[in-house]
């Protein structure tokens, strides 16, 4: 019986493998990639957008090629290249932001000193 338990489950993942794709799942990919443009990636995170487009299209590809599970797996990293750079682009946002801050504090704590002299900043 344990020897026949893996000759059946062959021909089941096998099976699982020759499905294709939801069509849901190419939208949801392309939803991700198009959230990710809208928070900026373009010019935040390039990369990670490029490769997400990539890999859409190498799934498309696969799909067409009849390499379901290729094109399974290619969907799932085109989402999650286009949410890391979604998170990227956000991360270097807040970073200018900081930056900003910095900027205004440093000025503000020159201005300080020449008003009330280096002993201010001590």
């Amino acid at each position: 019986m344990r020897n026949l338990l893996p000759l059946l489950l062959v021909p089941l993942l096998a099976a699982c493998a020759t499905t294709p794709p939801d069509p849901s799942a190419f939208t949801s990919a392309e939803r991700a990639i198009e959230a990710a443009e809208n928070a900026g990636a373009e010019e935040l995170s390039p990369t990670e957008l490029r490769f997400a487009r990539e890999r859409l299209q190498l799934a498309h590809t696969a799909v067409e090629k009849k390499k379901n599970a290729e094109a399974l797996l290619a969907i799932e990293q085109a989402e999650i290249n286009a949410e890391l750079a979604i998170e990227k682009s956000r991360a270097a946002v807040e970073r200018r932001k900081v930056n900003e801050l910095r900027r205004a504090n440093e000025l503000l704590r020159e201005q300080l000193e020449m008003t009330y002299g280096a002993e201010f900043s001590q």
